[in-house]
């Protein structure tokens, strides 16, 4: 565990130093409020994957539930996978594209809620490639690429940008 995440560390060092000495042109979201590489998470993503956070299945969510974890109760898919919002977003269309994307795929539409969720606040934008993305409280929902397992939230409080979602669709710890 101690020998992954020096690994995951050097990682985001390596690539942060790369970002820093890049050309400038990629652009990575579509806000006039460009977040830095860190608050983009622009590392890789981890060896281990859970199976929703790929494109494909990413494309497909069919439900959402609530999970406790050490930051309370927080949304998950039905396999249990952590899913986030993104400050930038602010209750509209997504503005995370490109690399962002990469390491925060969106979630799919869904169409279950679980106990203690509000149907009512469950709904889909669409993103500019046609695709369609779960919104929960009006937020475009994402998972983290660098979430290992099932409960993981690796993602909480990065750039102060991406954080958990409660059962009322507000970010946890902002």
């Amino acid at each position: 565990m101690i020998v992954r995440r020096l690994a995951a560390l050097v990682a985001v060092l390596a690539l942060s130093a790369a970002a820093c000495s890049s050309d400038g042109d990629t652009e990575t979201a579509t806000t006039d409020e460009t977040p830095t590489a860190e608050e983009q998470a622009t590392t890789e993503p981890a060896d281990e994957q859970p199976d929703d956070t790929d494109a494909a299945s990413a494309a497909a969510s069919a439900g959402i539930a609530l999970a406790s974890s050490d930051l309370g109760e927080i949304i998950v898919d039905d396999a249990g996978n952590t899913l986030y919002l993104f400050v930038p977003d602010a209750q509209g269309a997504s503005t995370c594209y490109d690399q962002c994307e990469e390491n925060w795929p969106v979630v799919g539409e869904v169409t279950d809620v679980g106990d203690g969720l509000d149907a009512a606040l469950l709904g889909t934008s669409e993103r500019t490639n046609g695709d369609v993305q779960a919104t929960y409280n009006g937020w475009p929902l994402y998972y983290f690429a660098n979430d290992a397992a099932p409960g993981d939230t690796n993602g909480q409080g990065v750039g102060d940008i991406w954080y958990v979602v409660d059962a009322s669709g507000s970010a946890i710890g902002q």
